[in-house]
């Protein structure tokens, strides 16, 4: 005899459970490059020089002018960015369908700026920065979470 009351793993299969869970690293993730922007725009802000302590090159790329839009840094942009998808793949945890969508098209632009800027770096600027670095291995990841989470 089944009993009367089903347990939660039986009423949520693992295959529905894993775009949440893909999800919910998608949005850990991007925290993480929200970290990452905030600390180079305050950097900028402040006229701080930035230190690499991995590789060297932080300084070239975030004095060229490449680093602003204008008078805004890119850093920053990239913290509005950042705080989107945080915002987009929270909802989608929770199982919002169209945040899952707007989630794609958010992040697809910053895929596309995150492959020019290490153009840049590698060919026009000549030197890298590590927390650009770092923020272009963060967006790669969210692609790749955001696409498999997709086709999903």
């Amino acid at each position: 005899m089944k009993p009367a009351i089903s347990s939660d793993k039986e009423k949520t299969p693992r295959a529905a459970r894993a775009p949440t869970v893909l999800y919910a690293a998608a949005a850990l993730l991007s925290l993480l490059g929200l970290a990452d922007a905030i600390y180079l725009t305050i950097q900028h802000v402040t006229g701080q020089s930035v230190r690499c302590t991995i590789i060297s090159g932080c300084s070239e790329v975030l004095s060229s002018s490449y680093a602003t839009i204008g008078s805004v840094p890119l850093a920053l942009v990239g913290a509005g960015a950042y705080f989107c998808v945080f915002s987009l793949a929270t909802m989608a945890a929770f199982g919002y369908r169209s945040a899952r969508q707007l989630m794609m098209l958010a992040v697809a632009p910053m895929f596309a700026v995150t492959l020019w800027l290490i153009y840049l770096q590698a060919f026009v600027i000549g030197h890298f920065c590590q927390f650009c670095l770092f923020s272009a291995a963060i967006t790669t990841l969210l692609t790749v979470i955001s696409f498999i989470a997709w086709r999903r």
